[in-house]
């Protein structure tokens, strides 16, 4: 998505015009009907020394519905020099305002990648960027950075700008992950599904001191997939499934499957059902206005009891 937008930045703002014709507005500001007034007059003026202008508005799904429906009697009002683009993480085409814009056939739909998806992905992009990066540093850097786009894209530009077109293995993407955030989070699952108490609650302030406020509910995404896919890989063990099978299956490359066998060993059913019943109970908790660190910390300590 962030790349379609760099797309049509580039076509239709010139670097030296964007200061004039290109506005960004964000749902989240929207106290009052004020920021919709903004974006619609802005959206009927006319460019600056430049045949276009560009709004992007972003979380649209932040603004409340009321306000929403401000938007609807201008969607069909085209003005030929404007581009007015709303990006929203969770469109509603229940909703008036979503399913005008689809109905106009301007809905673009950007899916998110089935897990299996990921490691093709990875390489396509590396090769784009201009990367060379041996089979097993993918597996790797997939393990560290998990499956969220951006976060992938950051990093590999940080494997490009420290290592040019040097051959990268895992030596060189053990060195970049020790100064990222990113592994810091894939170390807390790894000591969680070990049950390493200790190690698991360190990791955890560190990547919560480095992450921030998003930082709570990203523990919380990890967790859940953390233990289904034990949950899965001891399934298949016990059927006598091997680590071919892991991957398979789980649509897993060799080395996540190579941890996820002898931990999965640390679980048994009672364990890993009483972990989403944790789980389940933390994620109340958060939204309820529980202290957040302190929520994780016990669900965290709870997860790595012994049986």
């Amino acid at each position: 998505m962030e790349k379609a937008l760099d797309i049509v930045r580039g076509a239709l703002i010139p670097e030296e015009s964007r200061g004039f014709n290109l506005h960004i507005f964000y749902g989240d500001k929207a106290g009052s009907t004020g920021i919709i007034s903004d974006i619609i007059d802005t959206a009927q003026t006319v460019p600056f020394m430049c045949p276009k202008r560009l709004i992007i508005v972003r979380r649209t799904e932040l603004f409340p519905v009321n306000d929403l429906a401000y938007f609807i009697p201008h969607l069909e009002m085209e003005v030929e020099s404007t581009c007015l683009i709303f990006i929203s993480s969770k469109p509603d085409f229940r909703k008036k305002f979503y399913n005008k814009i689809r109905k106009l056939g301007r809905a673009v739909n950007f899916n998110k990648l089935y897990d299996n998806q990921i490691m093709p992905w990875i390489k396509r992009l590396a090769k784009e960027l201009g990367l060379d990066m041996e089979e097993q540093a993918f597996a790797y850097f997939h393990q560290i950075v998990g499956n969220r786009l951006q976060f992938i894209y950051s990093e590999l530009e940080k494997l490009l700008i420290r290592y040019g077109k040097k051959k990268i293995g895992i030596k060189e993407v053990k060195e970049l992950a020790i100064f990222s955030r990113t592994f810091t989070i894939f170390e807390l699952m790894d000591t969680v599904s070990s049950k390493q108490g200790t190690e698991s609650l360190t990791a955890l302030k560190r990547f919560l001191e480095e992450e921030g406020r998003e930082g709570h509910l990203r523990v919380m995404g990890m967790l859940n997939r953390q233990i289904r896919l034990l949950w899965q890989t001891k399934l298949i063990i016990e059927e006598g499934g091997r680590m071919t099978d892991v991957c398979r299956k789980l649509g897993l490359g060799p080395f996540q499957a190579k941890k996820l066998m002898p931990q999965s060993r640390h679980w048994n059913t009672d364990d890993l059902e009483q972990a989403f019943h944790l789980l389940y109970l933390a994620d109340g908790q958060l939204k309820s206005g529980f202290h957040k660190t302190l929520a994780l910390e016990n669900v965290i300590f709870s997860l790595c009891t012994k049986s």
